[in-house]
């Protein structure tokens, strides 16, 4: 049997009486694999027998977060009715905004001031306007909500999540940038909790921080929207007739 399943009986522990090798030990053994030729082999240490494609790719569990993301995308856009406009806005005003305040703000609080608290500024604003926005529908109903709990959409080692700024309309630029920078600290560190990811009734999600110049960001259900901002660039555009640089 031993000679059958290709293994030497001498390497085996036997459990039988004087060490003697049973049916049961030779059963529970797998046979050694005849070898292969290899592309690299170390001297002192023979590489694992792989097939040609095992050798070309690397196989990993995703973990349980990564498998709801997925799971979540994928249902929003089967489930959802999604549309993508596209807009550039002239970011010149609050480029030097921030240029001119920098060292002060910078003095004052320990930080700089980032860009994403105007954009929450701005969506605060626009849902103000356009309420439906901040709206969800819920069964037959259409649910309107008046507050503003916005997700912050940050990439993390596993996987991108959606943090929520509770009545952020109450909010200074200041307290905004903090609660900004404690969340992204709080995904780095894998300290957020269940509660700081539902509720949300409107997501930002800052692709530029990619160098991306446009794309579609997938809805976060239940909510109506999300806005997706881009890389900031100088162009060419027409302003009153002449050709001008503008961010």
């Amino acid at each position: 049997m031993a000679q059958e399943k290709g293994i030497k009986a001498e390497t085996i522990k036997g459990s039988g009486k004087g060490g003697r090798v049973t049916v049961d030990d030779l059963l529970k053994q797998q046979p050694e694999p005849s070898p292969q030729p290899t592309l690299f082999v170390r001297s002192e240490e023979p590489a694992p027998y792989q097939t040609a494609e095992e050798s070309r790719i690397t196989r990993k569990k995703m973990t349980p977060i990564r498998r709801k993301i997925a799971e979540r995308l994928l249902a929003a856009r089967q489930q959802t009715a999604m549309l993508t406009t596209f807009n550039e806005a002239d970011m010149g005003k609050i480029m030097e905004l921030r240029r001119q305040h920098k060292e002060h703000f910078q003095k004052k609080f320990g930080m700089t001031l980032g860009l994403m608290p105007f954009f929450i500024k701005a969506c605060i604003d626009a849902l103000r306007e356009f309420p439906m926005v901040n709206a969800r529908i819920d069964g037959d109903e259409i649910v309107q909500q008046h507050f503003y709990d916005m997700g912050i959409a940050i990439g993390g080692e596993k996987g991108l999540v959606v943090p929520v700024i509770r009545d952020a309309d109450r909010l200074t630029l200041v307290e905004m940038e903090k609660k900004i920078r404690s969340l992204v600290e709080q995904v780095e560190n894998n300290r957020l909790s269940l509660e700081d990811l539902t509720g949300g009734t409107f997501t930002i999600s800052n692709g530029g921080v990619y160098g991306s110049m446009l794309s579609t960001p997938i809805l976060n259900p239940p909510q109506s929207g999300v806005l997706g901002m881009h890389a900031i660039q100088d162009r060419p555009v027409a302003r009153d007739g002449q050709v001008v640089i503008r961010p």
